[in-house]
C-alpha cells in the first residue's frame, strides 16, 4: 500500500438516497492543484479497490472531501456508501487531472459546466481566490434530474457569499446556474440544450459563448461531455492540454461508480 495514504473518515453526509459526501484527514505531504482528482478506495480481500474522485475541498484546507453517487452493485460505491466516522480510506499520493488553470488560456469569463457529481472539482474551484483573480465572472452550472440532487445548493447560495476571506469575490463574480430536468424548478432543461439554444447565457445576462473571451471547464456524464464538446467546437473553441493551453478542458477520467 506504499502508493497510498491511509486516511481516517471524519464525517459522512447523505444528501438523498443516491448521493453522499464525506471528509477525511489529509496527509500533510499531499499537495494538489485546484480541480485535480485522486484515486480513492478501500482494501478488499487484501487488495486496493480504487476509483478516480475529484477533490471537493480547497487545496489549502487540512482535510479532504469527496462527493459520490450510490450504486447498489457498484464495485466500490456499494461499499463507500456505508462509510462511518473512524473508518480508513486509501488515497493515492499522486493527484492529476485536466481541470486546472494552467490548461486554459487567459479569458474574461469562466464557465464551469457540470452534471451530477461532476460538480465536485468545481466546488474546489469556486473556493480558490486565484480563479477569481483570473476571470471577471465565474459561471457555475449544475444539471441534475431532481431537486434533491442539487448537492451543495445551500452551501453555494448561503455560505460561500458570507465566507470571511473570499465572500465578496463570490458576491461580485460568481454566477450559480442550477437546472433540473424531471420536476418543476426555476430553471428546467438539459444543460446542453440550454447552452446550445443560448438560453443559459440569456438567463445570466452574458453574451453568447465566444472563444475570444470565454473559457470552459467540463465535468459530468460521458454523454454530456460528448454533446458539450460538439457545441463548443462548432463555435471555434479549442481544447487545452498540459502541452498547450486552450479555450476549454474536460475531465475524461470522471467516473460515477
Amino acid at each position: 500500500m506504499s502508493a497510498f495514504f491511509q486516511e481516517t473518515v471524519l464525517s459522512v453526509h447523505h444528501w438523498n438516497d443516491t448521493l453522499f459526501s464525506f471528509t477525511t484527514t489529509r496527509n500533510p505531504t499531499l499537495r494538489f492543484k485546484t480541480g485535480q482528482f485522486v484515486m480513492i478506495g478501500l482494501e478488499v480481500n487484501g487488495r486496493p479497490l480504487m476509483r478516480a474522485y475529484s477533490v471537493v475541498s480547497a487545496h489549502y484546507e487540512d482535510h479532504l472531501e469527496f462527493y459520490s453517487i450510490k450504486v447498489p452493485d457498484g464495485p466500490l460505491t456499494s461499499r463507500l456508501q456505508h462509510l462511518q466516522v473512524g473508518d480508513t480510506l486509501l488515497v493515492s499520493k499522486k493527484p492529476t487531472g485536466s481541470l486546472i488553470l494552467d490548461n486554459l488560456k487567459p479569458g474574461k469569463n469562466l464557465y464551469l459546466l457540470s452534471t451530477g457529481t461532476g460538480l465536485a472539482p468545481f466546488m474546489s474551484v469556486v473556493r480558490d481566490p486565484e480563479f477569481y483573480d483570473a476571470f471577471e465572472k465565474i459561471v457555475l452550472t449544475h444539471g441534475v434530474r431532481w431537486k434533491s440532487e442539487l448537492g451543495y445548493f445551500e452551501h453555494i447560495t448561503d455560505e460561500l457569499p458570507d465566507h470571511e476571506h473570499f465572500g465578496e469575490l463570490v458576491k461580485n463574480q460568481l454566477i450559480y446556474y442550477p437546472t433540473v430536468t424531471r420536476e418543476e424548478f426555476a430553471t428546467q432543461g438539459r444543460l446542453t440544450d440550454l447552452l446550445e439554444s443560448g438560453k443559459l447565457c440569456d438567463d445570466i445576462g452574458l453574451p453568447q459563448l465566444n472563444p475570444e473571451t470565454d473559457r470552459v471547464m467540463i465535468c459530468g456524464s460521458p454523454s454530456m461531455l460528448k454533446d458539450l464538446v460538439e457545441i463548443l467546437e462548432k463555435r471555434g473553441f479549442v481544447e487545452g492540454t498540459s502541452h498547450a493551453p486552450g479555450d476549454y478542458v474536460i475531465e475524461r477520467a470522471f467516473v460515477e461508480k
